[in-house]
This record gives structure tokens, C-alpha cells and sequence, in this order.
């Protein structure tokens, strides 16, 4: 008598089915780790658009129009649409300002959404990322 060496098709079908059972859990949980390091670009670029208008305000006693206008030289987001600089709460640009990047392109199921900064910092009344905490790299 032969002894054979090898797996059943039960023992493959076992292993399949647990490898696709951790892969359900695996797969969204990377996908949303993927994206909020996407959003982080966004936090980031728009930290150092709120530090430069601090210190343009600083200098000319108004916020600057224009994003090119401040003493920073940083790429656009790669992930991001840029908006232009607007006037923020006060509707004025001596008082405020309003800055919003919108995702473009594929963003792994989460869809279009918003990250807005003012004067005041991240403004989550207004940012469509808030609603989205499982990505939104300042939900605590």
C-alpha cells in the first residue's frame, strides 16, 4: 500500500475560506489607513497655509488673497483640489480667511469630501471630513 502525501480538497477549501475571512476584516481597515494618510497631505499642506498667513498677516495687516502670495513654496496637495483663499467669517480678509481642499480622484469608497482651515485652524463645522472619522486624522 502506497501512504499518499498532499492536502484534501476540504483541507484547501478550509484554508481558502479562512485566508477570505481575514481578508473581509484586512482590506477595509487598510483602505481606510490609506486614505486618512490621503487626508493627512491635506492637514499638513494646510498647516503651513495657516502658519504663512499668520505671518503675512503679521507683516501687511491682512491675510493674503492668494496662496502664492505667502512666503512658503510647497507643492499643491497630489490628492487635492486647491480652492482659492476667501474671505472668512467677518466676509473681510483683515479679520479672516478660508481656505478649502476637495478630494479628487478615487478615495477608496469614501466619495468626494472637504478639509477647511481658517485663521482659527481645522474647521470642523464646515469640513465634509468630519463626518468621516474613521479617516479624519483629527478625530480624537
Amino acid at each position: 500500500m502506497q501512504k499518499r502525501r498532499g492536502f484534501t480538497l476540504v483541507e484547501l477549501a478550509v484554508v481558502v475560506v479562512i485566508i477570505g475571512v481575514l481578508a473581509a476584516f484586512a482590506v477595509p481597515r487598510f483602505l481606510a489607513s490609506v486614505e486618512r494618510s490621503k487626508a493627512a497631505e491635506a492637514f499638513n499642506y494646510l498647516s503651513a497655509v495657516q502658519a504663512a498667513q499668520e505671518r503675512y498677516h503679521a507683516r501687511q495687516g491682512t491675510y493674503a488673497s492668494d496662496v502664492d502670495d505667502l512666503d512658503i513654496k510647497m507643492t499643491a496637495p497630489k490628492y487635492y483640489t486647491v480652492g482659492t483663499v476667501q474671505a472668512g467669517d467677518t466676509g473681510d480678509l483683515e479679520d479672516s480667511w478660508s481656505l478649502t481642499l476637495t478630494r479628487s480622484g478615487a478615495s477608496a469608497g469614501y466619495g468626494s469630501y472637504t478639509v477647511i482651515f481658517t485663521q482659527e485652524g481645522f474647521d470642523a463645522t464646515n469640513s465634509t471630513i468630519a463626518a468621516k472619522p474613521e479617516i479624519n486624522p483629527m478625530q480624537t
